[in-house]
């Protein structure tokens, strides 16, 4: 222990094989997000939030010099977020992020000659924002990021009175305006539900198909519930050690991961046991570990 004081602890490297698996992941997602906004969202005037709405509005309105183009626009205006992603994050996180960055902006220029895949604006804001949202949520998941925005936000709500969420959407309200003028209401108003749609599949993307539920279960008879559960409903569940805050007395709080579907059926096993038992259900974003799929039913 004494040894110890002192001594600067370093993470663990990153394997060549998993480095590769990152980039191949990262370069399928810059891929899906250039295909969305090449073949779907530009032929159709629609754009997406952040820097790559941003980049599409200015491609549009400055002058047509063969250098200014969204590749070279989105690669400039992320080059500042990388750099204080790199202060507030670190350098995988820069690095993952430049690169990702760097593929979308080629991937861009090899479709840009490429005939849309439609031109209809529906079609084109559901398939576009969906793929759109598939591409960011992979590159996403894999450690890097195609939009600085949030990362400014990080910075700004340090010295604002906001979330980042929120300074995200207020960003992204000037940004949906701007295209207003510059596109039109109507399209304005698809870059809007386009921007839905690429936000709630970056949200499948990032946390998996699997909808699972972290339930935290107070009750008297916790051993009972904890084998109900765990011979019924083939979940492990883990006893966390709790005191009542008007009795303050010890007790056994049950904690346990269930899926969507389980939800109903665990309630049912608890209040069967003990109809006094009190229930928080909370919404998770990923679970690994533990088999956890391996469940009885």
């Amino acid at each position: 222990m004494k040894g110890e004081i002192g001594v600067k602890r370093q993470h663990k490297k990153e394997t060549i094989s998993h480095l590769l698996y990152r980039l191949v992941m990262m370069t399928i997602g810059a891929t899906l997000a250039a295909v969305s906004i090449e073949l779907f969202l530009v032929p159709n005037e629609i754009i997406d939030g952040g820097v790559i709405g941003i980049s599409l509005i200015l491609d549009r309105i400055l002058p047509n010099y063969a250098w200014l183009n969204f590749a070279t626009l989105v690669v400039l205006l992320n080059t500042p977020f990388m750099y204080f992603g790199y202060k507030q994050i670190g350098k995988t996180f820069m690095l993952s992020s430049l690169y990702s960055i760097v593929m979308l902006a080629v991937m861009e220029r090899l479709f840009h000659h490429v005939s849309p895949f439609t031109t209809d604006s529906i079609l084109a804001t559901v398939f576009g924002g969906a793929i759109l949202g598939a591409g960011v949520g992979l590159v996403i998941r894999h450690g890097g990021s195609l939009d600085g925005t949030e990362i400014l936000g990080i910075l700004m709500t340090k010295k604002l009175p906001f979330s980042v969420g929120e300074f995200v959407m207020f960003t992204n309200i000037f940004i949906f305006t701007w295209a207003a003028f510059v596109f039109g209401p109507k399209q304005a108003m698809y870059s809007v539900l386009t921007y839905y749609i690429a936000f709630k599949t970056i949200d499948t993307v990032i946390q998996g198909l699997d909808e699972t539920k972290a339930v935290l279960i107070v009750s008297d008879r916790y051993e009972g519930v904890s084998d109900a559960i765990l011979n019924r409903l083939g979940r492990g569940t883990t006893k966390l050690m709790g005191k009542g805050g008007y009795t303050d007395e010890q007790k056994e709080v049950i904690y346990a991961v269930v899926t969507r579907l389980e939800v109903t059926k665990l309630k049912s096993i608890v209040y069967e046991i003990d109809e006094n038992a009190f229930i928080t259900i909370m919404n998770t974003q990923e679970v690994r570990g533990a088999k956890f799929k391996s469940a009885i039913h």
